[in-house]
């Protein structure tokens, strides 16, 4: 909304007012206001929880120091959706495609989460929201990311491509002249996305319905929203399964928004995408001020949420920061990087998966499961062998930066 205002001011002449031209200089605002909203008002909204008794209910697991959690107020991922999408409006292009995919994402699945969380609260149902329906939201939520995404005229890619007089003539895209009497499509709408190891680090969705031969094209929509609705079902749940340790979720997701940030600002510039021989995406720089948001939103409500936690982020924050991180990655076309940006999610989401597949097996065999882990998800696996929940918490954050940095030196490994 600022961002309208300053344009308007600007064009009045108005000293001052071209900053908010800037993305450096609107990024920079978003990531200190969603600080001090989630660091000023988040404190109230704590206050407020706890006077409403919105605690968290524990279940006993025989967890060192579990109990002493009981009774902390929950639902505090409020905190950090105002700390994302307040800044967000204020200080970002709200026209622009990709945002809107991101608020929309946040709100989303924030709303969904609110409600598993509300049932268990003040319904007193420890099980929540059921799973066919949080399933059920995060499908819609991808079928509707990856249709947008996929038939949007605002989304495209700067590719250039060689076509003849006849088919400049009946494109809607824009074209240049060539001087061999030829024509240049610069932004076009693709199926391209980016994959490590590969040729010039490019994948196209097309190639996975090949047996279409040439309309696989035209097909190729179905296979990108198979897997982008995978991809945000697996994430979310990954990032709210991870929600068990004092900072955990919170700390990995602001690592997971920095390095998307990153992505996001070199493939929205045509100076560092020529040089690092990446894609570049036109309008897709504007993410960065969402990506700023959502560091200070997390890096703020983490103030609260180390350890020894004043509040948890509930459903309502974890569902929200998975999907969003599990969106923004499809966006700026790293989706198929997410096993590797994401790995902390990825490993925790696998440790439950292998623990009660394996345990079923063994079961159905031996007639008694076994398993493989102390117990799943990976970190109560770490508790039960005695770690410290601060030592394990500060290890896997570790991780996971090494992990990021690892994503972004895959771009240029081929």
């Amino acid at each position: 909304m600022l961002y309208y205002l300053f344009l308007f001011l600007d064009e009045l002449d108005i000293p001052g007012a071209g900053v908010f031209q800037y993305i450096s200089f609107r990024s920079a605002m978003a990531v200190i206001t969603s600080l001090v909203i989630s660091m000023l008002f988040g404190k109230s909204i704590i206050r407020y929880l706890h006077k409403k008794q919105i605690g968290e209910t524990i279940r006993e697991l025989g967890l060192e120091g579990q109990m002493t959690k009981k009774g902390t107020p929950t639902m505090g991922g409020l905190i950090i959706l105002l700390s994302i999408v307040i800044p967000t409006l204020l200080f970002g292009d709200i026209a622009n495609i990709y945002v809107i995919l991101l608020l929309v994402s946040t709100l989303w699945l924030g709303l969904i989460g609110f409600i598993d969380d509300y049932i268990k609260v003040f319904r007193k149902n420890k099980e929540g929201l059921t799973g066919r329906f949080k399933i059920f939201g995060q499908v819609g939520l991808g079928i509707m990311v990856a249709l947008t995404l996929y038939f949007s005229d605002q989304v495209k890619i700067r590719e250039h491509v060689k076509i003849s007089p006849e088919q400049a003539a009946t494109t809607d895209e824009r074209v240049i002249q060539r001087t061999d009497g030829f024509y240049e499509v610069h932004d076009i709408k693709s199926t391209l996305t980016t994959i490590p190891f590969l040729k010039n680090n490019e994948f196209n969705y097309s190639w996975l319905v090949w047996f279409m031969g040439k309309n696989a094209e035209k097909f190729a929509w179905i296979a990108f929203v198979l897997i982008v609705i995978f991809i945000i079902t697996a994430v979310s749940n990954g990032a709210n399964i991870t929600d068990g340790l004092d900072g955990l979720a919170t700390g990995s997701a602001a690592i997971n928004g920095g390095i998307l940030g990153i992505f996001a600002y070199v493939s929205g510039n045509t100076i560092f995408a020529d040089y690092l021989n990446i894609m570049y995406i036109p309008s897709i720089g504007e993410l960065v001020i969402f990506a700023s948001a959502f560091i200070g939103a997390t890096a703020g409500f983490l103030w609260f949420n180390s350890y020894p936690a004043q509040v948890f982020m509930g459903d309502t924050g974890s569902l929200a920061i998975g999907g969003v991180i599990a969106v923004f990655a499809v966006v700026v076309r790293k989706e198929l990087l997410i096993p590797i940006l994401c790995g902390i999610f990825l490993v925790e989401n696998l440790s439950v998966v292998l623990q009660v597949s394996y345990y079923k097996y063994t079961r159905k065999k031996y007639g008694q499961g076994r398993r493989i882990f102390k117990m799943a998800p990976l970190h109560h696996h770490y508790q039960i062998l005695g770690y410290p929940e601060p030592k394990i918490v500060t290890r896997f954050w570790i991780i996971g930066i090494l992990l990021g940095v690892i994503t972004i030196i895959t771009l240029k490994i081929r």
